[in-house]
């Protein structure tokens, strides 16, 4: 993975901490490690995949908005496609886990939900696209693997699954990279300390702007020219 750019702050705004391979070796198992080294020397494409991981079948805590903060340092400019790739990766591979769950995972929901289980399924099958688009906003420690997997078991539509992925994931990584582009690598200490703040401010949002959508559509007239 590449270097923090000279004179900024190192990851997690902590001056101790020479580079983010140092933090990673704390945090990663060996081939987890070596996973992250290749997909940091790949650039973009890198974080393409290890969004594309972490959203499936493995779990890269925060690697993925490091590398993209990382990136976004370097060439700010290419801030927009670094974030696209990051929300792509991550809304592919949330696909692939909602399809591994819809062949037949409900005995493993049930076991990773625990008493939660009930509950989870009520609010993905009652809310839809919106109560997808919550749990994804949602700050850890929010088990938004298990929302996703319960999304694939109980059948949620696969547009509306997939749509409220996209928003929520476009919000998070063009956000990051905003922040990365004004904080630098004190970005992510940023978010972390205000993230129970963003959260609600993101959430407060999306639900006005549906409800005003929804207020919209119910007083346009149809094509029969009833209101809808």
């Amino acid at each position: 993975m590449r270097r923090p750019v000279e004179g900024s702050a190192t990851v997690f705004g902590r001056q101790n901490m020479a580079t983010t391979e140092e933090f990673l070796a704390g945090q990663l198992s060996g081939w987890k490690q070596k996973i992250v080294a290749f997909a940091g020397a790949l650039g973009a494409p890198g974080l393409f995949l290890i969004s594309f991981l972490d959203s499936s079948i493995l779990t890269f805590p925060v690697i993925n908005d490091l590398l993209l903060i990382e990136l976004c340092i370097q060439h700010p400019v290419r801030m927009p496609v670094y974030a696209f790739l990051a929300a792509a990766g991550s809304v592919m591979g949330c696909v692939l886990l909602y399809f591994l769950a819809r062949k037949g995972g409900e005995a493993f929901f049930h076991r990773k939900a625990g008493d939660r289980a009930a509950a989870i399924r009520n609010w993905v099958e009652k809310n839809g696209f919106v109560g997808m688009l919550i749990a994804a906003l949602l700050p850890p420690p929010t088990p938004f693997k298990i929302f996703v997997f319960a999304a694939g078991v109980f059948e949620v539509p696969l547009w509306s699954f997939t749509a409220a992925i996209s928003l929520a994931r476009a919000i998070r990584y063009f956000g990051i990279g905003y922040l990365a582009i004004r904080y630098g690598n004190d970005a992510l200490p940023f978010l972390k300390e205000h993230k129970l703040e963003a959260a609600a401010v993101v959430v407060l949002s999306v639900l006005i702007s549906y409800l005003i959508s929804r207020i919209v559509l119910k007083g346009r007239p149809s094509a029969d020219g009833t209101d809808q």
